[in-house]
Formats: structure tokens, sequence, C-alpha cells
């Protein structure tokens, strides 16, 4: 008889967002002449701009002849992408890396699941929460004993070190579910902690495009030892919309290692190589031609003025929601906008109310763990036109 990976018995047989989706069908099914506006998965709604466009549809063709086929891509990604990458995303902005330590891939969903093959059953897994679910779910998977850390207003969202020492801890900044950020000296303190316990930071950055304030940092390698102690993942869903498209990449310096069992020094770049070439395929060469058009004159100007209306729908939405007295925190420096849900409502609660009374989804905070239990995720990746009829439907609802 085969055996299973019962840890998978362990968590929830579905997926937060499947389970939104689910809801909404169902109701959708049920009133068919009700118009439902989405505020809930970060998906985006405004097309990829043109220098991508064109840059893809040139790639196209390339791949239409003999003479310019692509096959397989290369497994850490095309020269000309983490040569893009490295000069405008780190040295840029002060941070050396080398281009041996990007890794590009179909998406930092993928690499912030897959980062634990490499890692050991056995290590001490401190999550801050609430969380994206796919950190907390891929280490119940793999049988891993975790600590959740509570962000809650108390604490100003800012987690408290584990009680137990923590071999590996998922920072996610700015943050999702919750919008907030770490300031330098914040994040330096979670990189001290790291070094001096020898410990593995895994941080997700994918929402860096969204910092509007100055100290806070778009990178962890902005501060001295980062690079002897986390790993990076961004992502060009939500940077340039890719999100239909894939692609994302991972940093893991040279400079991280860790001893084996024996005791021998091992490095994890090494390590993320051979399982990237082993269970990857590469990236498309036309999505990564259009992600390197994403860091050209055009495409920069094109983008911010994307991610610049995404930012104004936050505007709108969290000054919206605050006229009614509802507490609502993040909405500056990330596209996600957490409501504290009113009248002691529960999470699911106040999902089902936003739904059968103002046809409006969001998404419930408790499914990004218990800390976020009376909360509420609204994004701002909608249209203008939904984003102003959904805050508008929320002010009659709270106006009664």
């Amino acid at each position: 008889m085969i055996k299973i990976n019962e840890h998978y018995t362990e968590i929830g047989n579905n997926y937060l967002f499947a389970e939104v989706a689910r809801r909404v069908r169902e109701y959708k099914a049920a009133h068919p002449d009700k118009n439902v506006i989405s505020l809930g998965i970060g998906d985006v709604t405004q097309p990829i701009v043109p220098a991508v466009i064109e840059a893809i549809n040139k790639a196209t063709a390339e791949m239409s002849k003999a003479e310019t086929l692509r096959g397989y891509a290369p497994d850490f990604g095309y020269d000309f992408l983490v040569q893009a990458i490295l000069k405008h995303d780190f040295l840029e902005r002060g941070v050396q890396l080398k281009t041996s330590e990007i890794f590009v891939s179909d998406g930092a969903k993928s690499d912030t699941g897959n980062i634990g093959d490499i890692l050991g059953k056995d290590n001490y897994i401190a999550i801050t929460d609430p969380a994206y679910p796919v950190y907390v779910d891929t280490n119940k998977m793999a049988g891993r004993e975790i600590e959740l850390l509570p962000c809650t207003p108390e604490n100003d969202f800012v987690p408290s070190f584990p009680k137990k020492t923590a071999d590996v801890i998922y920072l996610c900044y700015p943050n999702n579910p919750t919008g907030t950020v770490l300031s330098k000296d914040q994040l330096k303190k979670w990189v001290d902690y790291a070094l001096e316990h020898k410990s593995l930071i895994l941080f997700d950055a994918a929402y860096e495009a969204f910092i509007s304030q100055p100290n806070v940092p778009h990178s962890i390698y902005e501060i001295d030892g980062a690079k002897k102690c986390a790993i990076e993942f961004r992502s060009f869903s939500k940077t340039a919309g890719f999100t239909g498209m894939r692609c994302g990449y991972t940093v893991v310096p040279e400079e991280l290692t860790t001893l084996t069992s024996k005791g021998e020094v091992i490095s994890l770049n090494a390590m993320w190589k051979r399982r990237q070439s082993t269970k990857f395929n590469g990236t498309a060469y036309i999505v990564q031609r259009g992600a390197e058009a994403v860091y050209t004159p055009e495409g920069q100007k094109q983008i911010h003025e994307v991610i610049a209306y995404y930012k104004e729908n936050a505007r709108i939405i969290k000054e919206e929601i605050e006229s009614l007295g509802i507490t609502v925190y993040g909405g500056i420096n990330a596209p996600y906008i957490w409501v504290k849900t009113p009248n002691n409502l529960t999470s699911w609660e106040f999902f089902d109310l936003v739904l059968n009374e103002a046809q409006i989804v969001g998404t419930p905070g408790s499914g990004f763990g218990t800390a976020g239990e009376g909360f509420f995720r609204f994004t701002a990746f909608g249209n203008r036109e939904n984003t102003i009829e959904a805050v508008s439907r929320l002010k009659k609802l709270f106006s009664k």
C-alpha cells in the first residue's frame, strides 16, 4: 500500500483564496443580478505596460525563426535579465551583489514555498502572524515546528523575537496582509538576531515598489551583515503586472553558509543552484524579455505610473473607510488596507456582511493567522471606477 505525507492532513482542505472564491461563486450563482466588486485577492487589473508588451512581441517573433529560436531557458535566468536586475534593483541602491547570487524563477510564491526543499525537517521556524499562508502551510507540509510571532496594533505590528531560538525566520515587508513596514533600525535588530543565533531570514520583498516613505528598506541587503544570514524573494507580479505571466527572482548570497551534521561548511547558494537545476526548467524566454523591458527608461516610467494608480486606489480606500470611524492600517507603503472589523464582528462575519449587503469581496484576516482575527484585508488592485463604487457602498452600509 502506498504511503502519503500525512502532514498534508494537518492543514485545512481549502487554501484561503480558494475558499473566498468558492463563497463568491455560490453568492453569484444565487444572485445573478448583483454586481459584485472584488477587492479581495491581490491580482492586478491594469494592462501590462507598452514597453513590456513590445518586448514580448519581439521575443515571440524571434521564436518563429530557426536562427533566433530559443529552447530551454537557463536554469537560473538569462544573463540579460540578471544583469538588469543587478544594476537597477541593487547596485543603484548601493547594494553589492553578484549575478551568480540571483536566480530568476516563475514567481515569489513558488520560491517561498520551494525554499524549504534545502532546509532540514528539524529546523525551528518563526513566522509573523498574520502571514501569507504559503509560509505556514509549506512548513506544516514538511512537518516542521512553527512559532507564530503576533503582529498587532498593541505592538505596532512589529514582531517580538521568538520565545525559542529560531533556526529560520520569515519576514515580509512591506507586509502582506497588514500593509505595514519595518524601518531600517527595526529590520537591523532582526539581522543582528540572525547573526547572533546563526539563523536564516527568509525575506519576502514582493511589494518593495510600493514603498513611499524614507527610512524603509527596499531590500534586506541594505542592512549590514544581511548577506550572511538572509535570502530575499522578489516578484514582477505586482511591480509590473506579471500575475498572469509568472516571473520573479530569489537572491541567495554566496556568503550564506551553514554546517552539515558532520560539521562541514556548505553553501546555501550552491544548494539552491542544485535544487533549481534538478526541479526547475527555467522561465520562458519571452517572459524574461518582458521582464528585462521593465528596466528600460520607458518601462520604468510606465510601470511607475501604474504603481501610482494603485497607490491612489489605496489612499482612497484608506481615507474613505477611516472617515466612517473605522480603524485602518497599511495603505501607505503597500497596496493592502488592513481594516479592524467594526462592532466586534469576526473576520468571516464581516466578509459575509459586505458581500451580502454591499456586494464587495475582501479577504478575512483570520485566513492569514490567529492574530488576523477581527481584521479584514482590502486590496488596491481594482480599477478606479470599481474602487470608488466599492467605498461608496461601504459608506452607505456603515452610515445606516
